[in-house]
């Protein structure tokens, strides 16, 4: 297998923020008054579920990726290359979160694995490829 590396992968995670951002934003100033805005503990739950669902249904989708992976070319993988299921990509994003509050170690894991897995990816028995 051809793993993607931590530059690629950074890159495509950029590219998923600034999607999720602008498109959250967006929402919330359309659909939200002024004093929800402000509740910054309601803004949270509302994002956590829609951003677990964009990476969990694309990563177990036909495509594999988010949309900055397909731009990056690449796709994510079970060890015998194939689809992941819904709760296998469930499982790798909320484990994102161990790899964020341990100093973001998880993610530079990327760049010094022999398969170029962040922690979350090791925890959920994934790799990403190029496509």
């Amino acid at each position: 297998m051809n793993y993607a590396g931590f530059w690629r992968r950074f890159i495509a995670s950029v590219v998923d923020s600034i999607l999720l951002t602008v498109v959250f934003n967006a929402l919330t100033w359309l659909a939200f008054s002024e004093s929800l805005k402000s509740n910054q503990t309601l803004l949270f739950v509302i994002t956590i579920i829609p951003t677990w669902l964009y990476y969990a249904l694309l990563e177990s989708s036909a495509k594999q990726g988010t949309l900055g992976k397909i731009i990056l070319g690449m796709k994510v993988v079970d060890y015998s290359n194939q689809r992941i299921s819904f709760a296998r990509a469930t499982g790798r994003y909320f484990s994102k979160i161990i790899s964020f509050v341990i100093l973001m170690i998880g993610f530079i894991m990327v760049a010094f694995t022999s398969r170029k897995q962040g922690l979350h990816d090791i925890m959920a028995g994934t790799v990403v490829i190029k496509s």
